[in-house]
């Protein structure tokens, strides 16, 4: 075999030195990647909590174990099955009217009202609505003034009365000292009552039930 002159395996030896240089290199580059792992911040790193389902307070949907153990709660007692409150007798109901003065000077308009007692042992019902209702004033046998005359949308209220209670119409009704009739309502120069010490005479009546006696009232 021919031989290789001293330049050739000079080459030859620096190429392998060279290669193995690349390989502890290769082998220190990888071992130092293995234990420092530079990228682990990156990718492993904890991730932030985000908002859930369970951080927020919400009403749990599983069933109270109590709850099929206690009892529904027990119906309140309608009025079908409540005793029914008789209707007042007039032997019972005290009628009376009520106004807010004695006398009345010039310009001032009576407020005429209507009280109610239960004389009767029990509670009763009447009915206290405006349909009911019937308030009179007159002078002598002459006719003055109803309240039904020119009365605008009446309606019906049943009320309880207690026994022994006494109750007055929380709205009075104002007599605007004029003569009154279904055909002058809408007249505004009806006749006016006359003053000067005159007396008139207040009768009221109520749920069927009439006042025994009237007030008497002087208009000035």
């Amino acid at each position: 075999m021919p031989r290789h002159s001293a330049a050739v395996y000079r080459r030859r030896r620096l190429v392998t030195l060279v290669a193995l240089i690349l390989f502890v290199a290769f082998i220190v580059t990888a071992v130092w990647l293995l234990v420092a792992r530079p990228w682990a911040s990156a990718t492993e790193a904890t991730p932030s909590p985000t908002p859930s389902a369970s951080s927020t307070p919400t009403a749990s949907t599983t069933p109270d174990p109590t709850a099929a153990e206690s009892p529904a709660p027990e119906p309140e007692q309608s009025s079908e099955e409540t005793p029914g409150i008789v209707a007042c007798e007039a032997q019972d109901v005290e009628v009376a009217a009520v106004t807010d003065a004695d006398t009345y000077q010039a310009g001032v308009l009576p407020q005429l009202s209507i009280s109610l007692t239960n004389r009767g042992a029990t509670d009763c019902a009447i009915d206290v609505g405006s349909t009911t209702q019937v308030l009179t004033v007159s002078s002598g046998s002459d006719v003055w003034w109803r309240s039904t005359d020119c009365q605008e949308n009446p309606s019906s209220m049943i009320a309880t009365l207690a026994a022994g209670a006494t109750v007055t119409s929380k709205v009075p009704v104002t007599w605007d000292r004029t003569r009154s009739s279904v055909e002058t309502c809408a007249q505004e120069n009806r006749a006016r009552a006359p003053g000067g010490g005159a007396s008139y005479h207040v009768a009221v009546e109520i749920g069927g039930f009439k006042g025994a006696a009237t007030k008497q009232i002087l208009l000035y």
